[in-house]
């Protein structure tokens, strides 16, 4: 399918007019000089916009399903080291996602009001930079690979496959959020082989709920986008949902918490331990029930928020994995 074809009538009334009108002013541009990022020469800067460095949220959503699995798998306390490394990984691979994503979307960047001062589309760096910058992440994110065992390094390396494809998915479906749900839930399925020793039922599960909050949650993110991404004619679940979008976040933060009750539950059966769900539950049941679609940075806030949300999740699993 060419990159531009457009699905059905997803975005457009009648005549070809985009539906959707997010007021520019809530467009918050997706490279800032911020923080020490600022401080640093221009090259060096534009390297860290590159890898988003700048913006902690994005290796903040990878780590948590990692350390939730880890957690519920027992290793809260005893397996601090495991945590601090799957941090680390997760800000290198995050970065190294990013980097790669801009080189493959480096034409469609420059097109979108929000993409289009990344440094790829800028032309602040150049491609070969892109590409240098790319393996030394890697190369940190293999130092990580290098401290687990063999069974979870499979599972870390079988990730590889769909991390590439994942930039690909926006030309050719209308639901890239649950790629990048199956992707940026992955560190679940490491966190529980590297802590328990090898997948079982509860890690699946973990990583299954957490496929869910992920499209939840970059839906959120895609309502910035709906109106740039219908005029170029790629896909989103934003686009995808339309006057439902409200509905169907609701919807999967919904699966989400019922594939989370379910990894708790095969951990301890006890009710009480399906009480350590509330507090992300309300949390989650706040971000759709406030939600205004055509707010962009009402958007970008309960989208951030999600940091929160997996702190919530950590407590939550940690209560009921730690052993009484």
């Amino acid at each position: 399918m060419a990159p531009a074809r457009a699905h059905g009538n997803h975005g457009f009334r009648r005549g070809g007019k985009p539906r959707y009108s997010a007021r520019v002013t809530d467009i918050v541009p997706d490279s800032q000089h911020r923080g020490l990022v600022a401080a640093l020469p221009p090259l060096p800067r534009a390297l860290a916009l590159l890898a988003r460095l700048d913006r902690p949220i994005g290796w903040w959503l990878l780590f948590w399903p990692g350390a939730w699995s880890v957690a519920l798998a027992g290793g809260a306390v005893t397996r601090w080291p495991l945590l601090l490394w799957l941090l680390l990984g997760s800000v290198a691979m995050r970065g190294a996602g990013c980097v790669y994503n801009d080189i493959v979307d480096r034409e469609l960047d420059a097109s979108v009001a929000r993409t289009r001062h990344r440094p790829l589309a800028s032309g602040q760096v150049s491609l070969l930079a892109a590409w240098a910058w790319l393996v030394f992440l890697c190369l940190i994110g293999l130092v990580v690979l290098l401290q687990l065992h063999l069974y979870a390094a499979i599972v870390s390396l079988a990730a590889l496959a769909p991390v590439a494809a994942y930039p690909f998915m926006k030309r050719i479906t209308w639901w890239p959020q649950a790629w990048l749900g199956l992707v940026f839930s992955w560190a679940a399925l490491v966190g529980w082989s590297e802590t328990w020793g090898w997948l079982t039922a509860p890690g699946l599960l973990l990583y299954a709920g957490s496929v869910f909050w992920v499209i939840g949650y970059d839906t959120i993110y895609a309502l910035q986008d709906r109106e740039d991404d219908a005029l170029i004619g790629i896909g989103s679940s934003a686009l995808a949902m339309g006057r439902h979008v409200r509905g169907g976040i609701a919807a999967c933060y919904a699966i989400a918490l019922a594939f989370w009750a379910a990894a708790f539950w095969h951990v301890r059966a006890d009710p009480l331990a399906l009480a350590a769900l509330l507090p992300v539950a309300l949390h989650l049941g706040w971000q759709a029930a406030t939600l205004h679609p055509d707010d962009g940075l009402g958007a970008l806030r309960r989208f951030r928020s999600n940091r929160f949300a997996g702190l919530l999740m950590l407590l939550g699993c940690a209560v009921v994995g730690t052993p009484l």
